[in-house]
């Protein structure tokens, strides 16, 4: 007689495949399907519209994520424990889908001035979107690996997306290398975790160690336990190149000069969120246990990846290579609130404020390059900025908005983010992080008012005449969809800076 087969175990399996909990990311993925589908569909004259359709999806489904999302499901497990969903979770989702109306908004811009394909490239920005989405929910390491995967092969893709472009290919080439690199690094780190909390000679084994929760528990009841911690830090320092931590950065500079700037914007800002949103999760809740020696390689970790963040980004001119060494060091700072964390539980919401005035300064100040260029999209000098708030006073505004809040200048919204994450520092007794934190941001000063001089005060060399052994940059008209989204980055940061209201309090009840 044919055996029987106990269903019980897969009917529980498929009754918490809750796909209402997914809607947004069900959403991304039919949107991202359509797009591909309309380019086959519609002659070519008639496939100008996809972007602003790419953007409006986008826009729909932000729409729906804030104002129908089903509070019921906040504090529970879907999908047999593969997804957790949570508050920041839900707003990382918002974070992202806001991310990514920006990026199409600077590739419309942008993309116009290469031979590349466009309907793809709006295609790999949404399911890069859906994937991180789904990365800052995961509660299983398997869930965790497969959503980082497809944010990093579709990160691989965009790098290079300037396939005539040798500074593109390059960058993508350097990417592909040392992202494979920490993939493994995180793999073997993973495996390490897995190996030893799956051990039955060790209390606290489990049956499941992929699981976050049941490994927290092993974690908990073997602290010292020299694989487990081995396999943590692996795990967080191939987390760390993805927010661009000392020593994992040396790709950035190079890698965001190259890249499409619209691709620099999305590493810089949903890749390094993302990162964090991890890390978040990973430090303080999955290996709380072992925060005795994650703490002190964490604090080392901060402190390197501001000093040498914002030391790096004096002697840059080319602006995107500036773009990436300041972010290094910001990424230093928000370190610093997930370090303060772990004795500050409300510095988590901190992080989150800072992430979310990141994302206002620095995508205004991208929308301000992508209409500044000098020919070459990795070729972007501060040369290329003089007379530019003379010439054209809105970028020169907007400009001066987005740098003076990265700057941490008050009454911006950065200056908030920062002082925040000091306030939390000081509770917590960081003492030493937060002089090195402020020495920082003293550094930072230098270079970011450099470039607001160049723009507002020039005093090199101007550029030769049309003809000449050098041709003037080109800044490009600024369009509706573009000008718009500049308001009101700017707006937002100028608004976040006097009064964070209703977005900062639920920010910080996190």
């Amino acid at each position: 007689m044919p055996a029987t087969i106990d269903l019980s175990a897969l009917q529980a399996a498929a009754a918490s495949n809750q796909w209402a909990a997914i809607a947004p990311e069900l959403g991304l993925a039919g949107i991202a399907l359509l797009l591909l589908v309309l380019e086959l569909a519609l002659p070519k004259a008639q496939r100008a519209f996809i972007p602003a359709f790419a953007i409006a999806s986008l826009a729909v489904v932000l729409a729906h994520t804030v104002i129908n999302f089903n509070p019921t499901f906040l504090g529970t497990d879907t999908f047999s424990h593969l997804l957790h969903h949570s508050a920041g979770g839900q707003f990382m989702r918002v974070f992202f889908l806001l991310t990514a109306i920006l990026v199409c908004i600077l590739a419309a811009v942008t993309l116009g001035r290469q031979p590349v394909p466009k309907v793809e490239f709006y295609h790999i920005v949404i399911v890069i979107t859906a994937a991180m989405m789904l990365l800052v929910q995961s509660n299983h390491f398997v869930m965790f690996f497969v959503a980082l995967e497809t944010v990093t092969v579709g990160f691989y893709v965009l790098v290079s997306y300037f396939r005539t472009s040798a500074a593109s290919t390059e960058a993508g080439l350097k990417y592909l290398i040392l992202g494979a690199l920490s993939s493994a690094i995180l793999l073997f780190g993973i495996v390490l975790l897995y190996g030893a909390a799956g051990s039955r000679a060790l209390p606290g084994a489990t049956a499941a160690p992929m699981n976050f929760d049941a490994l927290r528990g092993f974690l908990a009841a073997n602290p010292d336990n020299f694989l487990a911690n081995v396999g943590a830090v692996l795990v967080l320092a191939g987390v760390a190149f993805k927010i661009g931590a000392v020593p994992f950065q040396i790709w950035i500079p190079d890698v965001y000069q190259g890249a499409p700037t619209p691709v620099t914007a999305f590493l810089a800002v949903g890749s390094k969120a993302a990162g964090f949103s991890v890390l978040l999760t990973l430090a303080l809740n999955v290996f709380n246990p072992l925060q005795e020696v994650l703490g002190p390689v964490l604090s080392l970790m901060a402190a390197a990846t501001i000093l040498l963040g914002n030391l790096g980004a004096l002697t840059q001119h080319n602006v995107k290579r500036l773009m990436g060494l300041s972010g290094v060091s910001h990424a230093g700072y928000l370190l610093i609130g997930v370090i303060a964390a772990y004795r500050e539980p409300l510095a988590v919401g901190a992080v989150y404020f800072y992430l979310l005035a990141y994302l206002l300064a620095s995508f205004g100040v991208f929308m301000v390059m992508a209409h500044v260029s000098g020919g070459d999209d990795a070729d972007q000098d501060l040369d290329h900025y003089a007379n530019l708030a003379r010439e054209r006073p809105f970028l020169g505004t907007i400009l001066a908005v987005g740098l003076g809040s990265l700057a941490g200048i008050p009454p911006l919204a950065g200056f908030m983010g920062k002082l925040l994450i000091f306030i939390f520092a000081f509770k917590a007794g960081l003492y030493g992080l937060l002089v090195v934190a402020v020495s920082g941001v003293v550094i930072s000063i230098y270079y970011y008012f450099g470039w607001i001089k160049a723009a507002f005060f020039p005093s090199g060399r101007p550029w030769p005449a049309a003809g000449g052994e050098e041709a003037a940059p080109v800044v490009a008209r600024v369009g509706l969809a573009a000008g718009t989204a500049m308001v009101v980055l700017a707006f937002a940061s100028v608004v976040l800076g006097f009064y964070q209201g209703p977005v900062g309090e639920w920010i910080l009840s996190r």
